[in-house]
């Protein structure tokens, strides 16, 4: 009977989880931890955790026999505050791993991302698990990816009696997200950088739940992207939602976020060119032959869903 805990327990992703998790036969406890109280659910436990303490992490792992540690803690939206986002994302993560190593925790499921592998011009058009992380340091959430990935694999060296299953996750879509990427198609046209059609691939929450309980109770350890079959191009996403484009180059996009930065317009700057020109597009092979867990839904059928449950972003 499995014991598991999951940081950020009580966010968008978290929350999905330990519902799924509750309702399982074979899990015998669901503690969902994070910074704020939360309200009681059926089945689920709840405890006040900030994973930046490094000292408060195993005596609660101990205390409630967790063999099972689901890290999900991360800043919603990055961007805004770098020196945050780098304590909860890599401090945090390196405090969770030793604690889980202090704790005798058997395994730990970790939320990646595919930015860990970075946006550049030379990555294959589709980027299996093989491909080093390579992270860009100008872009901090994809730098913080890639130094949580080195700390991991690290601790596989290290640390092997703790199993491992890191999630290298996709767009993630849902009836609740609202984030930097669906920002993109919410004005009237959508922006491309000319030369670049930037594909997207997709995941809905619920999917990419359901892999995180199935890496939590039977699932094979190691490292798999999580995505949807398929891509949709900044062209196939304008035709869906009915709006034109507008084909910006991008010296003169990253001129444009300079000098909009400089202004105080806006707090994106030019690093953020290669996020929109670069896009990583998750081949799912491994999630589906070598993990055993294939998404219900595609990258399209999710983009269809995400528009189900936000109407207002498609012109009718």
């Amino acid at each position: 009977m499995t014991r598991v805990l999951i940081t950020g327990g009580a966010g968008f992703l978290g929350s999905h989880v330990a519902r799924l998790l509750a309702e399982r036969e074979d899990v015998e406890l669901v503690v969902a931890a994070d910074l704020r109280a939360q309200e009681p659910r059926e089945g689920i436990e709840s405890v006040v955790l900030d994973v930046t303490d490094a000292s408060s992490i195993a005596p609660v792992l101990q205390e409630l026999r967790i063999d099972t540690v689901v890290h999900l803690a991360a800043i919603v939206n990055p961007g805004v505050d770098v020196d945050l986002e780098y304590r909860v994302d890599v401090t945090g993560s390196q405090n969770v791993l030793a604690a889980c190593v202090q704790a005798g925790v058997r395994r730990i499921v970790v939320s990646s991302s595919g930015a860990a592998y970075g946006y550049h011009a030379d990555s294959p058009a589709w980027i299996d698990e093989s491909v080093p992380v390579r992270g860009n340091d100008a872009f901090p959430y994809s730098r913080h990816k890639r130094l949580v990935e080195e700390l991991l694999a690290e601790y596989r060296v290290s640390h092997p009696e703790l199993e491992q299953v890191i999630f290298r996750i996709g767009t993630i879509l849902g009836p609740d997200v609202q984030n930097q990427i669906t920002a993109l198609w919410d004005g009237p046209r959508l922006l491309r950088i000319a030369g670049s059609d930037a594909p997207f691939v997709f995941i809905w929450v619920d999917d990419v739940a359901g892999a995180m309980v199935r890496a939590a109770t039977d699932g094979p350890a190691g490292i798999y992207n999580v995505a949807g079959d398929g891509a949709l191009t900044v062209p196939d996403i304008a035709r869906r939602l009915g709006k034109g484009q507008v084909v910006v180059p991008a010296w003169a996009l990253a001129a444009a976020l300079g000098i909009g930065r400089m202004l105080r317009l806006t707090p994106h700057g030019p690093e953020k060119v290669p996020f929109l020109r670069y896009r990583p597009v998750l081949a799912n092979r491994a999630l589906k032959e070598e993990f055993g867990y294939t998404p219900s839904r595609s990258t399209a059928e999710a983009f269809e869903e995400y528009l189900a449950t936000h109407p207002a972003v498609a012109r009718r």
